[in-house]
């Protein structure tokens, strides 16, 4: 069915728009087909005015004086380019590298990071220019939706929400043809990149083609952010990040603002092929789907802050923390940024690295990052006490029997009592 002959779809949730209620509309632009589809077509459609927004979350090579002349030539009555990156990485980067944010013990989360921040400058955007919906280019399939929708329906009731990609259920040759008939350029020319890519500052996520085979190996051209690890330099390099309080401030020595850090721990990791992961996911529409993540500035990061963590813990924090780092993870994932489950963790996560300053010393070498090298004037270590040949201070040798005596002595009960016979 052609796009133009589909009734505008009826609602199923509050916060949706009623179609005959929209009349100016804040679309999340980024420039790519579905939502230059969607610019044109809310016009015709709803016979709404168009405002965009284009956020810049430290996505690479993007021009945006030509997203914004695209928005324009395709209707748009506003078009709003907002610089975010410093608030990305204090608001919303910051307390993930805190909570060693990772979602299925692969995921860093950088795209479940960028949702609630975009949706929530879309709110103050839309107010701003007297916009009564928010429209963005989700599909059914994904977590975005509920991201973007639970943000919006949290912030700002009185806001409607639209989502033409998951109503109409567009397919790619169906978009490509509508775009070639209205006119709307369409990257590349003729071919639609044959992955769907998010990107920020905190790492890049593939989708798509021969991915959703899990029997296919990894295609060469899904890497246009991390070297593949075996065409990396054949020298290893070392490289060192300072943390205070948790917070990473140095890299190799050199002070450095959060935005900046992060592009140049980026920079060194993707030379060195660091941060690819092809992940089974839990999704929490109920779908099991392989995505395939660079992330070359989170692993480094991340790597070195569980690390220093865990040297300046005592073992009941960090056995204690590890279980709410996954709660943690679990409700960002979920698009549930606004719980206040998750702003009571971080009360802890704050709490909780207090202590976490030191400097650790990653090698990397084809793909792999290895701690070698840490310290911290917080340092819950004593050298003298983990040596084999002394004896003294706080730890006594002597007492040692006893310990082991009370220690192991359920254990050894519930042992006999079993093979009794």
């Amino acid at each position: 069915m052609a796009l133009e002959d589909q009734r505008l779809p009826a609602r199923t949730a509050s916060y949706e728009a009623d179609p005959d209620a929209v009349g100016r509309v804040l679309l999340l632009y980024s420039g790519g087909l579905d939502t230059s589809v969607m610019l044109r077509w809310i016009q015709e459609r709803y016979g709404a005015e168009v405002v965009t927004l284009t956020v810049n979350l430290g996505q690479p090579g993007e021009d945006y004086g030509v997203i914004e002349g695209k928005a324009r030539a395709l209707g748009a009555r506003e078009c709003h380019i907002i610089d975010a990156r410093d608030q990305f990485a204090s608001e919303f980067i910051l307390p993930a590298i805190k909570a060693n944010g990772l979602y299925g013990e692969g995921y860093p989360l950088f795209t479940a990071l960028g949702r609630p921040l975009i949706a929530k400058l879309a709110v103050e955007t839309a107010r701003r220019s007297g916009c009564d919906t928010i429209a963005h280019g989700c599909t059914g399939k994904g977590n975005d939706q509920v991201r973007i929708e639970a943000t919006v329906a949290t912030l700002a009731p009185e806001l409607g929400v639209i989502a033409p990609v998951r109503s109409w259920q567009m397919g790619r040759d169906e978009e490509i043809a509508y775009a070639r008939e209205h006119g709307i350029p369409v990257k590349g020319g003729t071919e639609v990149a044959p992955y769907s890519i998010d990107d920020n500052l905190w790492g890049r996520s593939s989708e798509g083609r021969w991915i959703e085979d899990l029997g296919h190996p990894p295609e060469q051209d899904v890497f246009q952010l991390v070297t593949p690890p075996e065409r990396a330099p054949e020298d290893p390099q070392e490289v060192t990040i300072e943390f205070e309080r948790g917070v990473p401030v140095a890299l190799d020595g050199h002070r450095m603002g959060l935005v900046r850090l992060l592009e140049e721990a980026a920079a060194i990791g993707q030379r060195h092929g660091i941060g690819i992961v092809d992940h089974i996911e839990d999704r929490i529409v109920g779908l099991k789907v392989r995505d395939i993540y660079e992330a070359p500035a989170a692993t480094l990061i991340l790597t070195a802050h569980r690390e220093l963590e865990r040297l300046v813990s005592t073992i009941h924090q960090n056995r204690f923390k590890r279980r709410l780092d996954e709660e943690w993870a679990y409700l960002v994932y979920a698009g549930l940024w606004w719980e206040p489950l998750r702003s009571d963790l971080d009360a802890y996560m704050e709490a909780a690295n207090a202590q976490v300053s030191g400097v650790i010393t990653l090698k990397l070498y084809k793909g792999l990052a290895r701690v070698i090298a840490r310290s911290s004037p917080n340092a819950v270590y004593d050298a003298s006490l983990a040596s084999f040949a002394e004896s003294g201070g706080l730890f006594s040798q002597s007492a040692a029997p006893g310990f082991v005596e009370l220690f192991s002595l359920q254990s050894r009960m519930a042992w006999r009592v079993r093979n009794r016979s």
